[in-house]
Order: structure tokens, then C-alpha cells, then sequence
């Protein structure tokens, strides 16, 4: 029976409670990261499913300081030409605070590597499923981090070439993500977004259809 496979009903709500209480964190507020939350947190991600195991995840551990300022960098220039795409909403943007690179405890640049055409299982007529794979990876090491009661943010306000020239990336690379980690005073109660009034979260009702696509005006 499937019951002889279920979680207790605490494991249950625990699991539940991480997913609802996972944040996308900006503020951090320095404390060192013990390195065996940080190997966990990794581990957990390692974990994560990948399509024909092709496991596409690689993680860029930034600890050099001067690094970090480069990858800061990048991100504010991007922020500014975000900005000034936005139109309208370009001052209320950058009213907001989009990243925590030069706060964070730990900083890691999540990529697909190279080669990933050599890989033909479950990506022959849907190659994007190698993006699909690193990010379960890092939705893993998100609920890790919120269960540890550590914060995580994902940074993806860049250029993806000046990331690989920073970072000496193959050719055939690709970043995907800047991860900010670390401790902080409080997690958001709402994502950041909404109470910052940025945008409002839409139910699942009316991202859910039965049989066929519904047409709607989102």
C-alpha cells in the first residue's frame, strides 16, 4: 500500500513548511557560514534530479574579495540597463533591492558546463531540459538553506559573457545564476515583491487547465 510509504504527519508539515517558507533573500547580515551547513546545503543540490542523469549543475565558489566586487559590478551594470528598459517603472526598480553579493555570507555562480550537446537522453527534441535540471538543483539547495535557517537569493541580473570572462569559463558554458547564502536577521513573511508592492502573486487556479490550453488574457 502507498501508506507504508508515506512520511509521518510531522515529516509531512515540515516539508510543507520549508516550501512555503522558502524566500528569495536580499538582505544578509554577514555571519560566517559554518562550512558543514554550506557542504549540506551542496550535497543537497547534488542530490537534485537531472534528465538522463546528465547531473548539469556546476557550482563557482567565489571566496576571492576582489571577485565578488567584480561579480557586484557586473550586477549593477545590469541593474542599470534594466532600469532603463523598464520605462515607467525604472525609478520604482531601482527602489528595490535586487541583490546581496557583497553582503552575503557565501557566494557561488551556479552554471551548465560545456559538452552538454553530448548528452542525447531526454534532450533530443528538449535541450533546455539541462537549464531544467540545474534548477531543480537549486530549488534543492533553497529549501536546504530554509530548513537550515539560512537565506538564499538568486541573482540572475547580468551579462552571461562577462561571467565566463571573469571566471575563466569553457566556451560552450553558460551561468545561470548568481547565489547569494547566508545568515539574516529576519526572513521576508511575503516574497520580497509583494511587499515592496512590485507585483502581486497570482492563485494556481489560474495557472491550472483541464484536457486543454485555456485562453486567457495572462
Amino acid at each position: 500500500m502507498s501508506e507504508s510509504y508515506s512520511f509521518t504527519e510531522a515529516e509531512k508539515r515540515a516539508v510543507y513548511k520549508a516550501i512555503a517558507q522558502r524566500r528569495d533573500m536580499r538582505h544578509f547580515n554577514g555571519q560566517t557560514l559554518d562550512a558543514a551547513i554550506l557542504q549540506r546545503i551542496l550535497s543537497a543540490a547534488h542530490k537534485a534530479p537531472s534528465v538522463g542523469l546528465m547531473q548539469p549543475w556546476r557550482f563557482i565558489r567565489i571566496t576571492d574579495r576582489d571577485i565578488r566586487r567584480s561579480l557586484y559590478d557586473i550586477v549593477e551594470k545590469e541593474r542599470g540597463l534594466t532600469a532603463e528598459a523598464l520605462g515607467e517603472q525604472k525609478a520604482a526598480f531601482l527602489k528595490l533591492k535586487v541583490e546581496g553579493v557583497m553582503q552575503c555570507s557565501e557566494l557561488l555562480v551556479a552554471a551548465l558546463p560545456d559538452k552538454r550537446d553530448e548528452h542525447i537522453f531526454g534532450r533530443r527534441t528538449m535541450p533546455e531540459m539541462d537549464l531544467a535540471s540545474l534548477s531543480c538543483a537549486i530549488q534543492n539547495m533553497w529549501l536546504a538553506a530554509r530548513v537550515e535557517g539560512v537565506g538564499m537569493g538568486w541573482v540572475s541580473l547580468f551579462e552571461p559573457q562577462d561571467i565566463k570572462s571573469l571566471l575563466h569559463m569553457p566556451k560552450q558554458s553558460h551561468p545561470v545564476a548568481i547565489l547569494c547564502l547566508g545568515h539574516v536577521d529576519a526572513f521576508y513573511e511575503k516574497p520580497m515583491l509583494v511587499s515592496e508592492g512590485w507585483t502581486q502573486e497570482k492563485p494556481l487556479a489560474d495557472m491550472l487547465f483541464e484536457n486543454e490550453w485555456v485562453h486567457s488574457d495572462q
